[in-house]
């Protein structure tokens, strides 16, 4: 997977075309991700203890992952990322436009 939890991403297909928000959830199975603030729906909720009210909420559902594209960090732009190799061995994820590391 190209795409983890709390990367910055953009919408490149779809109603959604050209929005950017934070990956909150990978779905891997389904090769899906739950995008915050993108892909909206209102949802009728029966009252239950969390909800004692119940009513119409409105509730982010998943995007298909190949929908969506890394923002590099430090340069700002939607990127198809590469990897590259560190000094200890280890493989990281990096921009191919900067050369910057995206992994925290």
């Amino acid at each position: 997977m190209t795409i983890r939890k709390d990367d910055r991403v953009m919408v490149i297909a779809g109603k959604e075309r050209g929005k950017q928000g934070k990956v909150l959830k990978i779905i891997p199975e389904k090769g899906r991700a739950l995008v915050e603030k993108l892909n909206v729906v209102k949802r009728h909720v029966k009252p239950s203890r969390q909800n004692p009210r119940g009513g119409i909420i409105d509730k982010e559902t998943s995007i298909a992952m190949s929908n969506l594209m890394v923002i590099c960090p430090s340069c700002s732009q939607a990127i198809r990322e590469k990897k590259r190799f560190l000094e200890d061995g280890r493989k990281a994820r990096c921009c191919p436009k900067c050369d910057e590391l995206l992994d925290h």
